[in-house]
C-alpha cells in the first residue's frame, strides 16, 4: 500500500470543564520515530500516546503536542481555621468578662477576621493521578488526530502511486528495449567473430568445431536473458506490495537497489551506443524512483 510519510492534522474537544487539543504532523524517516510534547503535569500519559502512534503508523517522524485548556473553574474549598477561631473567641470572651465587649461572636464577625477562612482550590487526593475521564478524553482527541493525519497521508500516497507507476512502466519499456538491443548485439557479435576468423590463416584456424563453440562462450558472456527475466520479477513484486495492505516503503526501497544493481549488469555486458543509452536512461528513472520512494510509509 502506498502512504505518504507527511501529514498534519489539529483536532480539538472539550469535556468535563476540560478543552484538550492536539497536534500532529509527520515528515519522511527511515523509521518511526514519535516526539510527544506536553505539560509537565501530563507526563504519566506520554508512554500510552507513544503506543497509541506505534499502533497506527510505521514510518515517519512524529511530532505530537497536547495541549490542555480549563473552561470551568477548578473545585475550590472552603478551610477554616479553627485554631485561630478559638483563640479569638476565648479573646472576646475574656473582654466580656471584663465588660468591655458585649453579645456573641457571629457569623459576620467571623467573616471579618483576617485569616480566619481561606477559599482555595482543592487539591487532588493523594495518589488519584490523572482522572481516567481525563485519560480518555486524551486518547479520544488523539485518535481523532490520528485519523486525520492517516486521511491526508492517504490521499497524498494516492498521487505518489500514480507518479510511482508511470515511471515504473516506463522502466518496463526500457527493459524490453535493451532485450531486443541485447539479443541484436549478440547476434552481431558472433557474425563478427566468425568473419574474424575466417580470414585467419590455415595455420592458425584451428578445427572448425572447437572454434565454433569458443564463439559461442564469448558471445555468452553478453547474454542478459537473467537480468532481464530477473528485473521483471523485481517488477511483478512491486505491484504486489503496491497492491497489498501493509506500508511498504522499505521493502520498495530494497527492490530499487536490486533493479539499480541489475541495470548495472545489463549496462556491463551490452555493447552499442544506443544501449548506452537506454541503460542511462533507465538509471535516471531507477534514480527518481528512489526519490519519491523516500515519502512512501
Amino acid at each position: 500500500m502506498i502512504a505518504s510519510m507527511t501529514g498534519f492534522a489539529s483536532v480539538s474537544h472539550e469535556a468535563n470543564g476540560d478543552r484538550v487539543s492536539v497536534t500532529i504532523k509527520s515528515v519522511n524517516h527511515r523509521f518511526l520515530d514519535v516526539h510527544v510534547k506536553m505539560q509537565q503535569a501530563l507526563a504519566a500519559l506520554e508512554s500510552g500516546l507513544k503506543s497509541l502512534i506505534q499502533s497506527k503508523l510505521t514510518r515517519g517522524r512524529v511530532q505530537l503536542a497536547l495541549n490542555v485548556d480549563r473552561t470551568a473553574l477548578p473545585p475550590r474549598e472552603v478551610v477554616l481555621d479553627e485554631t485561630v477561631l478559638a483563640q479569638v473567641a476565648d479573646a472576646i470572651n475574656r473582654a466580656r468578662d471584663r465588660g468591655l465587649v458585649t453579645g456573641t461572636l457571629t457569623a459576620s464577625d467571623v467573616l471579618r477576621i483576617p485569616q480566619a477562612i481561606d477559599i482555595r482550590t482543592k487539591a487532588p487526593a493523594e495518589g488519584t493521578g490523572i482522572a481516567p475521564a481525563f485519560a480518555e478524553l486524551v486518547e479520544s482527541v488523539l485518535e481523532s488526530a490520528i485519523d486525520a493525519l492517516m486521511t491526508m497521508r492517504d490521499t497524498e500516497g494516492r498521487y505518489l502511486a500514480l507518479d510511482l507507476d508511470g515511471r515504473l512502466r516506463t522502466i518496463e519499456t526500457l527493459v524490453t528495449e535493451l532485450e531486443g538491443l541485447a539479443k541484436a548485439g549478440q547476434s552481431s557479435l558472433a557474425d563478427r567473430l566468425r568473419e574474424r576468423l575466417a580470414g585467419l590463416p590455415a595455420d592458425l584456424a584451428g578445427e572448425p568445431a572447437a572454434l565454433a563453440q569458443e564463439v559461442l562462450r564469448f558471445v555468452a558472456r553478453s547474454d542478459v536473458d537473467e537480468e532481464i527475466v530477473r528485473m521483471r520479477g523485481h517488477v511483478e513484486h512491486w505491484r504486489a506490495l503496491v497492491a497489498g495492505p501493509e506500508a511498504c516503503g522499505r521493502k520498495l526501497d530494497f527492490l530499487l537497489q536490486e533493479m539499480n544493481r541489475e541495470i548495472n549488469t545489463i549496462g556491463s555486458k551490452i555493447e552499442g551506443s544506443r544501449a548506452t543509452e537506454v541503460v542511462i536512461t533507465a538509471k535516471a528513472e531507477l534514480e527518481r524512483l528512489k526519490e519519491q520512494v523516500q515519502n512512501v510509509e
